[in-house]
């Protein structure tokens, strides 16, 4: 169930997606009889994070809607750190397109969004078209190297200190939210970082966010990916190393393409915003 529209900018409008999970609030633009396209953000974004590509999709007659993801939707924000787990966040995939009255569509995703949009994909073949995942590799590629690959487990580490739940709540607020405005690249506008902060204080906003972290430790079973795939990944990226992103071809049994973008880091989206709205389209036309 959908919301009425509400004006966001003059080509984006707000909408509020109802499932049984809750109500999450999304970014929709394009034409309803469009081409359906759902847009996964990262953390710590939110569905805003793809402007560019939306307004993109939109030119080209596809239908593009961006949630913001549980935790970030105050109406789908569980206090239980289970909740985060991503086989909630799967679920509310499929949920948010039964909502939508989307019967096929094409997915995106950006680092834990790409994560559950690699699970989804390879759960719902039927269902998603095409999927385009930026940044974050196949989660069994992932899984692996986190077991092997030094290099991996080094980045991986530096994420350990979001996992204590309140001190790392206070480190990151602390100081007008010093240290969270630090985590991103100098290339996103400051007017961004700050759209990104003011959701991030919401009452129970970070500690949901870090709980994607707290919930998840990629020791699993994955299945691997049928449906047509492109992954970028850029060469910069602090969090995701080479081995990774090169290793998740073992994980896709239809077409795929994976591409390195030389000079950008982990926010690929916004850092590389032309080249991956480029990708997106192309990978689109030609399935």
């Amino acid at each position: 169930m959908r919301s009425r529209p509400a004006v966001f900018e003059s080509d984006l409008t707000r909408e509020r997606v109802t499932t049984d999970a809750g109500t999450f609030d999304a970014i929709a633009t394009g034409p309803v009889t469009g081409r359906k396209v759902l847009l996964l953000h990262g953390v710590p974004e939110c569905g805003i994070e793809w402007r560019h590509q939306l307004r993109a999709l939109a030119a080209h007659g596809y239908r593009a809607v961006a949630p913001d993801l549980r935790g970030y939707s105050p109406g789908v924000r569980p206090r239980e750190v289970s909740a985060y787990r991503l086989e909630h966040a799967v679920q509310d995939v499929r949920d948010i397109a039964d909502a939508l009255g989307w019967k096929r569509f094409d997915l995106v995703g950006h680092d834990w969004g790409a994560i559950v949009a690699w699970i989804a994909a390879a759960r719902y073949p039927l269902r998603i078209r095409t999927l385009t995942a930026v940044s974050a590799p196949h989660p069994g590629a992932l899984a692996q190297t986190l077991r092997t690959d030094p290099d991996q487990q080094r980045r991986w580490a530096f994420l350990d200190h979001l996992r204590t739940p309140g001190v790392a709540e206070r480190e990151l607020l602390a100081d007008d939210a010093a240290q969270l405005r630090a985590g991103w690249p100098a290339v996103i506008p400051q007017e961004r970082v700050n759209q990104y902060v003011r959701k991030l204080s919401e009452p129970g906003a970070l500690t949901a966010a870090l709980n994607w972290y707290r919930a998840n430790d990629f020791t699993g079973t994955f299945r691997p990916v049928s449906v047509p795939t492109r992954f970028l990944w850029g060469e910069d990226d602090q969090v995701i190393g080479p081995e990774a992103a090169q290793n998740t071809g073992d994980w896709v049994t239809g077409p795929y393409w994976f591409e390195v973008l030389s000079g950008a880091g982990h926010f690929v989206p916004e850092e590389a915003a032309e080249e991956t709205t480029l990708h997106l389209l192309d990978h689109l036309a030609t399935y």
